[in-house]
């Protein structure tokens, strides 16, 4: 959903003249989008076509003061790059790039054309085959970036992913739930340590699009040379958390989840399948506890009912980690029964 236009940003219409994306005389109307939390992005309507920008906040737009270099924008841009060369399908292309600004283009992407997944999953529309192909996706752009000192050199953000993912998930958890310190803060301990692929870091429903070619990945701003397993856990604790905001299609969400960990899991060339998922299993529980208990609650679960459910699965997987994720979801849908 879009906002009426607004005038124009300088700077930014004098970086698209730069970039010849617009011509000299040139002042496209600017129309801002809606987005996630730690970005501005716009539209602007060029005489040769729209193009979107994305801009990095330095300060995220939640109510924690949560603070974050904008120079992860050069990253996300170089993680989309990469992954043009893996599965170009699977990424939008871009156009231009300011590291000094902290931001870059883009094609425009028609939401006609490219529906949310989170939108089409809240209206009731699981389709199991656009699960499938999220898994195996997301499992090829591991395959494609795995045991690469290049690429981890190239992806060095250590820093950047604490301060995104790990501190205010894991960390910030676990000073809410102090009995599970220790826990918590392994899990973040061993993500850290775990160096193997290049991670998106928000693989999430909000940040796929269903294309004529299936899903495209979008808001790579978390990009970071390290452990596979957090991309898969991440995206599908999303798919748990949706049970919640659309409750009668709790067993479609649950059969997504398990079409997006099989296919998943069917692409896993770099080590043991059974290692990584292990590791996104007991993952997993963390990170259903953060969405309630951390920095960035998610926003449709707001009854306390069910942030009850969550802190009961999450709190009695945390104590003793599961190795499978279909243990995860068993456990998961033995809780929404009650």
């Amino acid at each position: 959903m879009s906002n009426a236009p607004r005038p124009p940003d300088g700077e930014i219409t004098e970086i698209l003249r730069r970039s010849g994306l617009v011509e000299e005389d040139e002042t496209p109307p600017c129309v801002p989008l809606a987005g996630g939390v730690s970005s501005d992005i716009s539209r602007f309507d060029t005489r040769h076509g729209r193009l979107c920008v994305k801009r990095a906040l330095p300060r995220l737009k939640v109510n924690a003061d949560w603070r974050v270099p904008v120079e992860r924008n050069m990253y996300e841009v170089r993680w989309f790059e990469t992954v043009a060369y893996i599965a170009p399908e699977a990424v939008p292309r871009i156009l231009a790039h300011d590291p000094e600004a902290g931001l870059f283009v883009m094609d425009y992407l028609d939401p006609a054309l490219f529906p949310v997944w989170k939108e089409q999953l809240h209206g009731g529309a699981i389709d199991i085959v656009t699960a499938a192909i999220v898994g195996a996706r997301l499992a090829r752009i591991h395959a494609g970036t795995a045991n690469d000192p290049a690429m981890a050199q190239r992806f060095d953000t250590d820093a950047l992913f604490r301060a995104l993912r790990l501190e205010p998930y894991l960390e910030a958890t676990a000073r809410a739930h102090p009995d599970l310190e220790v826990t918590l803060l392994n899990l973040a301990r061993r993500t850290a340590e775990t160096k193997l692929a290049l991670v998106h870091g928000d693989v999430s429903p909000k940040n796929i699009l269903i294309g004529p070619d299936g899903p495209l990945f979008l808001d790579a701003e978390c990009a970071w040379y390290g452990d596979p397993a957090f991309d898969l856990a991440f995206c599908l604790n999303h798919l748990l958390l949706k049970c919640l905001w659309t409750p009668r299609a709790s067993d479609r969400f649950l059969l997504a989840f398990r079409a997006i960990g099989d296919n998943y899991l069917k692409g896993v060339t770099w080590e043991s399948a059974a290692s990584l998922e292990a590791r996104a299993a007991s993952l997993l529980p963390g990170l259903l506890l953060a969405r309630v208990d951390g920095k960035s609650p998610v926003e449709y679960i707001t009854a306390a009912a069910d942030k009850d459910h969550v802190r009961r699965t999450a709190r009695a997987l945390l104590t003793t980690p599961p190795q499978t994720l279909a243990a995860v979801s068993a456990a998961w849908k033995k809780e929404l029964a009650k």
